[in-house]
């Protein structure tokens, strides 16, 4: 019994990944790996001032470009695919196929973060390399958790990846209103003000982790409980 159980775990794994690095995935691998390299290029060149702030900034950026395809258009792509009608013909498998699929994204994820946090140290800044990859994930694991939920609901990569960009750019807009907020998706811990008392911007940041959490939490149920509508998704 055991030896099925991890048979069919393996299988599922491997189909998985297979769906994760299929299509554009690559694409966007290379684009944040790319980005990532040319930041760091024109610090060294320039010799300007890189701290664990902007670290933290581009290794966010890189992730999010990492995650984007998978969780964005990975519901297009199994419906596309016609996978979706195995998945559904399968009481209850969907949900162990999506979550099994959102851990070995953001397992993909964290590895980039750590890869490219390790170029950074040895090229540009000193630093704890896993409390910062821990850090970044938690702005990820919200605005991921947000893609998923929302492919569930139009099940169009292209519409999911537009609604991802307008909120993205809503918070960019309004950045500076809402910088000191505990709801702010963007705010960055190692950004430390130069005003201000370290223990309130510290408490500041612990809910601001919270929030996301919880967030990435309602988003992955919200999307698991749409996945309970195979009509939708197959009609």
């Amino acid at each position: 019994m055991n030896l099925n159980i991890l048979n069919t775990t393996w299988l599922m794994i491997r189909y998985n990944l297979k769906i994760i690095f299929g299509n554009k995935f690559f694409y966007f691998l290379l684009a944040a790996v790319l980005i990532f390299l040319i930041i760091v290029v024109i610090n060294l060149s320039t010799g300007g001032s890189f701290e664990i702030e902007d670290a933290y900034s581009v290794l966010t950026l890189s992730g999010a470009l990492v995650l984007f395809y998978p969780l964005t258009f990975g519901i297009q792509s199994d419906k596309d695919a016609r996978t979706l009608e195995i998945i559904f013909g399968i009481p209850d498998y969907r949900y162990r196929v999506w979550f099994m699929r959102n851990l070995l994204i953001y397992g993909i994820v964290f590895l980039v973060i750590t890869g490219l946090a390790l170029l950074l140290k040895a090229s540009l800044l000193n630093f704890e390399i896993l409390p910062l990859a821990f850090q970044v994930l938690f702005p990820l694991l919200f605005l991921g958790m947000l893609a998923f939920f929302i492919s569930t609901l139009t099940k169009s990569g292209n519409a999911t990846a537009v609604i991802i960009i307008l909120i993205g750019l809503v918070f960019l807009m309004f950045g500076d209103a809402i910088n000191l907020g505990y709801w702010n998706i963007f705010l960055n811990p190692f950004d430390v003000p130069s005003r201000g008392s370290i223990t309130a911007f510290n408490s500041l940041v612990f809910k601001n982790r919270i929030f996301l959490t919880a967030g990435a939490v309602i988003f992955l149920l919200g999307g698991l409980m749409q996945l309970q509508q195979r009509e939708k998704f197959l009609g």
